[in-house]
Formats: structure tokens, C-alpha cells, sequence
């Protein structure tokens, strides 16, 4: 059964054109020209992946993934035509996986889509333990049959780009990722841009998953190294 992308845009012109190339790969599209049309498409669809943009009417794409994000995990790609890093930060920190800065290269927002469902598919498999087990370091659990995290027996909702770096780092104990590792097994792509995004996503798991973010019990940082689970 093919994927079902939501691709939110206010302009037409950049709907047609993502609905094409996706159609061209197989991919059933759905529409929407803001935030409120997105969440009501959600409401209605079974959706795969949203390509989101930011800079909308009535209810823009920040607004619009925090409001997913209360209730799904869904794989996110955030467009904007801002690309200074903060705007990449702002993005990632409202719970997006992604970011794709306008103007972009159709093929590789496709490519980009892909490896988000992929990895949506194999639920983390970057690291997986070879009988498949649930992983249990403290108080936290890490499920990855039914992609699933809690600690102290209270679920802990992550993106699927967030469980594969917990899953990444859990399933090897004690070993340090640099932020290139980390991006390279996690996001499979040999090109990497030394920016923020393995940071915001660590920073977002320890905001979810920490008691005390600050000072985290589970994702420690080897400053000048990288990071890891003890």
C-alpha cells in the first residue's frame, strides 16, 4: 500500500509542483493550504509523512507541529524560506525531524522523505539488538518491537528520529558517538553539515525523557567527544 504524504503549503504553486514528483515515485498526496487545513487532514487521513511549511496563513507550521506533536509522532519536514540556523533550530525544536530550506531541489526533499519513512519502517533499526529484546538501563525501558519508551512506567512520546538516536546509543552502552556519527547512522546520509541538529535532538530527549534536563541521568555528554549511555 503506498505512503500517504500531507504536503501543507500556502502556495500552490509549491504544492503542485512536491505533488508531482511525489505522485512520479508512487505516493499518495494530500493537500493543504495552512495549519488548520493540515491538522483537519489529519483528523481525516491516514497519514505517513507531512512536508510542513512554516510561513503560512491562520495557523502557521510552528504552531501546527506543536499541536501534532501533542498527539503523534509522525515523521515532520519543516520548509521555510529562512536558513539562518536559528530558524533550523526553532524548527527541529518544535518537534520536526526535519528541515528544508526554500528554495530546495525537489529530488532532494523526495530523498530526504524517503529516508524519514524508512527509518519510520524500521522503527530505529540503527543499532538493533540481534534478538530484538526491549532495552532496560535504570528506570528506563526502550521497547523497539512496539517503539516504545518509558521510564518509571511512564510512556515518553519521540519522534522516529528521536527513537533511533536513543535507540543508537542505548543499544551500545558506554561507547561515544561523535554528532557526525551519530548523524550518519541515524539520518544514513554520508553528507553531514556541521550545524546544531544532533544537539536539539539530544536536547529534546533530555526534555522529555530527564527529570532534570541539565542534568541528565541517561544521555551524558563527553564535552569536546560526543555523547553517550552509560
Amino acid at each position: 500500500m503506498a505512503h500517504t504524504v500531507l504536503v501543507a503549503d500556502d502556495d500552490p504553486e509549491i504544492r503542485d509542483v512536491v505533488g508531482i514528483y511525489l505522485r512520479n515515485e508512487g505516493y499518495r498526496v494530500v493537500e493543504a493550504e495552512d495549519g488548520l487545513q493540515a491538522l483537519e487532514a489529519l483528523g481525516r487521513e491516514d497519514v505517513d509523512l507531512i512536508v510542513l511549511d512554516v510561513m503560512m496563513p491562520r495557523l502557521d507550521g510552528i504552531k501546527a507541529c506543536f499541536k501534532i506533536r501533542e498527539q503523534s509522532g509522525i515523521p515532520i519536514i519543516m520548509l521555510s524560506a529562512k536558513s539562518e540556523p536559528i530558524d533550523k533550530i526553532t524548527g527541529l525544536t518544535t518537534g520536526a525531524d526535519d528541515y528544508v530550506a526554500k528554495p530546495f531541489n525537489p529530488l532532494e526533499l523526495i530523498a530526504r522523505i524517503k529516508a524519514q519513512l524508512r527509518r519510520q519502517t524500521l522503527a530505529g533499526a540503527a543499532g538493533k539488538p540481534a534478538d530484538g529484546t526491549a532495552i532496560e538501563i535504570g528506570e528506563l525501558l526502550i521497547d523497539q518491537g512496539r517503539h516504545l519508551v518509558t521510564v518509571k512506567g511512564k510512556e515518553v512520546s519521540l519522534t522516529p528520529i528521536e527513537f533511533s538516536i536513543l535507540m543508537l546509543l542505548a543499544s551500545h552502552r558506554g561507547q561515544v558517538f561523535n554528532v557526525e556519527q551519530i548523524y550518519k547512522n541515524v539520518w544514513k546520509e554520508n553528507k553531514f553539515c556541521t550545524d546544531n541538529t544532533v544537539m536539539v535532538h539530544i536536547r529534546n530527549i533530555r526534555e522529555k525523557m530527564e527529570e532534570h534536563p541539565r542534568e541528565p541521568r541517561y544521555i551524558q555528554t563527553v564535552w569536546g567527544v560526543g555523547y553517550k549511555v552509560e
